[in-house]
């Protein structure tokens, strides 16, 4: 990455009752898919001081590429026929912050740790 790295913390609030299956759809069909789609992933899933909270953090070297990254992905018929109905009928509501990559973001994208290695 460069020195414009950012990363994008979301922040859902999953309709009662429906996080885990949320969680599962995120492990085994979204997380994957954006990974597919050059999307890094730093960290994902279900937050430990709200059982209604899941969480989501990625990396984009610009807010160019975060932007027109999920617009394109978001537009995608793989999206459209395999996710957005499911995942978005048990969103209540999601907050997203985009903040600068610290170094340790940095250390993680070159290749020395887990999210590098798509974990």
């Amino acid at each position: 990455m460069n020195a414009n790295t950012l990363v994008e913390i979301r922040l859902f609030t999953v309709s009662p009752g429906r996080r885990d299956e949320f969680d599962r759809i995120s492990r085994e069909g979204t997380i994957p898919m954006m990974r597919r789609w050059g999307i890094t992933v730093l960290d994902h899933g279900p937050c430990l001081n709200d059982v209604n909270g899941y969480y989501l953090v990625r990396a984009f070297p610009s807010e160019e590429s975060r932007v027109e990254g999920a617009k394109a992905f978001y537009a995608s018929s793989e999206w459209e026929d395999n996710y957005e109905a499911a995942v978005m009928g048990m969103i209540e509501a999601y907050h997203t912050a985009v903040v600068p990559a610290s170094p340790l973001v940095d250390l993680l994208l070159s290749g020395d740790g887990a999210a590098a290695k798509g974990a």
